[in-house]
């Protein structure tokens, strides 16, 4: 995105990318533009600048494969319906195209819902993409410009004012430098930025075969109030005090969101680890968790799970930052520390990158 923008102000870009293909967390998210469960303040104001690029950015590039679809927070018991009504009544409702919606008007506008629900939180300004190839499709894009250089399979090693050096040897000019650096936290970005104030996340989630239907929505199951800071308030602390997680989602910090891909299979997950050294494996009892919640919701058994991963991403330490962007050297920024709104908020950090700078 930081490209995008570069290149969208007439200046041309050469983007160095350690991989041969994109293999963190840009590729290993749900593809879910989630504004609603954004902090009110510069989150969600980033949030929706980011939505309205994510959809001018949709209109050009169509493999990035956008759609406004919206989200449903499912809400099954009072407490949850409490949460609810509590984020209905603020004043930033509307701004997230917050609305509440009955059973049967859950039925209607996702009908691939057939559990029994008491309603749903409807966001209609969230939005879904495909993550795993929107990344191809954006330098496709980029490339016919005659702007854009994209030079895979190549790790910086240096940078310095107007200076570049990669892991190759090779030598590149540059006016201004971007180290986006995902969860690589390590090696020059350690040296650029001593002390760091980033952490890294670990999350498990999966994708199954087709669900033989639309899911018009993507859905999230009241468990997700527990884990965005919008649905913050007196009626979540209730709900926590009153209704605890099942074990296995409490241990594993759990929430169940669901986004349909284009190929009709379903994104699942997910799971979040904070306390590193990071397992290596992947572990089946929240998967028996999300299967059991999906079906619940869904009134069906979920398709078969095809596909398990694991993936880590890069948070700021302090949660109510959107990122952490730090000039380290004369004309090099490093970006970094996006958490897991980084599907979400990207265009808009990319373009507060490029207006800072001054491009």
């Amino acid at each position: 995105m930081h490209a995008w923008h570069a290149i969208e102000r007439g200046h041309e870009v050469v983007h160095l990318e350690r991989e041969r293909e994109a293999r963190g967390a840009s590729v290993r998210n749900f593809g879910l533009v989630w504004v609603g469960g954004r902090a009110a303040g510069p989150e969600l104001e980033t949030a929706l600048r980011a939505r309205e690029l994510w959809e001018g950015i949709g209109a050009r590039v169509p493999g990035v494969g956008f759609r406004a679809n919206g989200s449903l927070t499912v809400v099954r018991t009072p407490a949850e319906l409490a949460v609810a009504d509590e984020v209905l009544a603020r004043a930033d409702a509307a701004a997230r195209g917050y609305k509440w919606l009955s059973p049967a008007e859950v039925a209607a506008h996702n009908p691939a819902l057939r559990g029994d629900v008491l309603g749903a939180l409807l966001c209609e300004k969230d939005a879904a993409v495909e993550s795993r190839v929107a990344l191809p499709a954006l330098r496709a894009h980029l490339a016919a410009t005659g702007r854009y250089t994209f030079v895979p399979g190549r790790e910086v090693r240096d940078v310095d004012t107007g200076f570049v050096r990669d892991d190759h040897g090779a030598a590149y000019a540059s006016d201004s430098v971007v180290v986006a650096t995902g969860a690589w936290l390590t090696g020059l970005v350690k040296e650029l930025a001593p002390d760091l104030p980033v952490r890294r996340v670990r999350l498990q989630m999966a994708q199954t075969d087709p669900l033989g239907e639309p899911l018009t929505t993507s859905v999230a199951d009241a468990d997700s109030f527990r884990y965005y800071p919008a649905y913050d308030g007196a009626a979540l602390d209730a709900l926590r005090a009153g209704q605890p997680q099942p074990p296995v989602a409490a241990g594993h910090r759990m929430q169940l969101l669901m986004v349909q891909r284009l190929d009709g299979g379903l994104t699942i997950g997910d799971t979040h680890e904070y306390d590193e050294a990071f397992a290596f494996d992947v572990v089946e009892d929240p998967y028996e968790h999300l299967r059991q919640r999906a079906a619940e919701l869904l009134g069906r058994p979920l398709p078969t799970i095809r596909r398990r991963w694991a993936g880590v991403y890069a948070q700021c330490a302090d949660t109510t930052r959107v990122v952490h962007r730090e000039q380290v050297r004369d004309g090099v920024w490093l970006v970094t520390g996006p958490g897991g709104r980084g599907m979400t908020c990207s265009p808009a950090i990319g373009e507060d990158t490029a207006n800072e700078i001054g491009w």
